[in-house]
């Protein structure tokens, strides 16, 4: 059973965070500081990667990275090709074209 990013996330910091990047160059990692991800514990980090991971492979593909906003509120909008190319190269740290839980 899927937990829902509202269950881990609260839903106005979602949708703060949403709103300030609805106009303008998606940042992650400010992103996830708005929603309140730097607080958590490693566990519900990882939890969160697992809504995320829409076809549960264990990784973020490039694919799913695009929609990774709609993960967090199905009014969150898709990633420009620029913007999902420069999130996964800040965030896939050992250049296999994906995000595992562990970089």
């Amino acid at each position: 059973d899927k937990m829902a990013m509202t269950d881990l996330l609260k839903a106005e910091e979602i949708k703060k965070a949403l709103d300030a990047f609805a106009a303008e160059t998606f940042n992650p990692k400010k992103f996830f500081e708005m929603v309140g991800m730097k607080a958590m514990s490693a566990e519900n980090v990882k939890k969160v990667f697992q809504v995320l991971d829409v076809d549960g492979s264990g990784f973020i593909e490039e694919e799913e990275l695009k929609f990774v906003l709609k993960g967090f509120s199905k009014d969150g909008r898709d990633l420009t090709d620029a913007e999902t190319k420069a999130f996964l190269e800040a965030a896939d740290k050992d250049g296999d074209g994906k995000i595992g839980i562990d970089g």
